[in-house]
């Protein structure tokens, strides 16, 4: 699904294993020790925001999970989810005299992190915190994929998507700027809301549509090669959907499915459209959270023994431990090292268990 945030405190509890790994995910995929700095600018890592250094007033800056534990412990911080390309910007000019401990060697600025108002703790086109106390209607926050902002779901313009295979959202503002994804959309997004302007055309609008969703593409839609046998070459993806009339009306966020990312045109002339526009990233599959998560998992947790260990419990057991993860979460700084400190108690307890006989 598309990166979200709960929308109300009961969100704050854990009350099912995807929540549960998701939360885990989003930490494990960064070093909780060492400075990100000397990586250089980060494909994606989680990065968050200290308001006791850097207020509101401040300069905007960044700063990775290793110097959040280490050179920030104590201090008023916020989580900014994951970024892209992000170098830490902690102990740098911006902090004024405040110098990090794990890399004092740090240049001046960054030049190439892009900042937005989330590092100054707010949100979505309405500009209001997370979680806000003065908002009475519950409503969960999902990320646009281009621009990393958070946005209401009820000012995206647009009805919000709920099947499974869905994965990313592009906001408004963001498929302006990048106007040929309004061509894509119009045959490949969720829904594909077609606009046309003949009436007699709307047969062959529902046959076009059809033919393009997924599980009735072609062999050539699927694999991007032709089918065996045939010599046909399509030298640009996007112009043959240009050629195909099919519009869709520019307006809200538009949800997209799995691997849509694949379905985009890689020549010549479109890739220089990605980099004029800013989103070159959307050809690379490993930008996504969804590959960022899963190298989460896999790396400091190899086949998700915390999961196993719970999938193993009963359900007055799972409620137990999704209790002590709340309780964990609400009053210490989540990181990765916590994560498996409270990994080996729950390995002890459940030992105990067996010991005096219950499972």
């Amino acid at each position: 699904m598309a990166a979200r945030k709960g929308d109300s405190d009961i969100n704050n509890i854990l009350s099912s294993e995807e929540e549960l790994e998701e939360a885990l995910c989003v930490l494990a995929g960064s070093d909780p020790e060492n400075c990100s700095y000397s990586k250089g600018y980060v494909k994606r890592q989680a990065v968050f925001a200290c308001n006791t250094c850097t207020p509101s007033d401040a300069e905007p800056a960044g700063v990775c999970l290793a110097c959040v534990n280490k050179c920030h412990d104590g201090h008023d911080i916020f989580e900014l989810y994951t970024k892209r390309n992000f170098r830490c910007d902690c102990g740098n000019r911006k902090f004024g005299g405040f110098q990090c401990q794990l890399n004092p060697g740090k240049a001046e600025e960054n030049l190439r992190n892009l900042y937005s108002h989330n590092f100054r703790g707010i949100y979505c086109t309405c500009g209001r915190p997370y979680p806000d106390a003065d908002d009475q209607d519950d409503n969960e926050m999902i990320q646009c994929v281009v621009c990393e902002d958070w946005f209401h779901s009820r000012h995206l313009g647009c009805p919000v998507a709920e099947p499974e295979e869905l994965q990313e959202m592009v906001c408004e503002a963001c498929m302006n700027k990048a106007p040929f994804l309004w061509t894509y959309a119009a045959r490949i997004a969720v829904p594909p809301v077609i606009h046309v302007s003949d009436p007699e055309e709307e047969v062959q609008v529902d046959e076009a549509v059809n033919r393009s969703s997924p599980g009735k593409r072609t062999h050539e839609e699927m694999t991007g090669r032709p089918a065996k046998g045939t010599t046909k070459i399509v030298e640009c993806k996007l112009k043959e959907l240009q050629a195909r009339g099919l519009e869709r009306l520019r307006q809200g966020a538009v949800f997209w499915p799995y691997s849509w990312r694949a379905e985009l045109c890689t020549c010549t002339s479109c890739k220089r459209a990605y980099v004029a526009a800013g989103v070159q990233f959307l050809l690379d599959q490993s930008d996504t959270i969804l590959a960022y998560e899963k190298r989460g998992l896999e790396e400091p947790f190899g086949q998700h023994p915390l999961m196993a260990l719970i999938n193993s419990m009963d359900h007055v057991q799972q409620l137990e431990v999704i209790y002590d993860l709340t309780l964990l979460c609400l009053h210490q700084t989540v990181t990765v090292e916590a994560v498996h400190q409270f990994f080996e108690e729950l390995k002890a307890r459940k030992r105990r268990r067996t010991s005096d006989g219950n499972q």
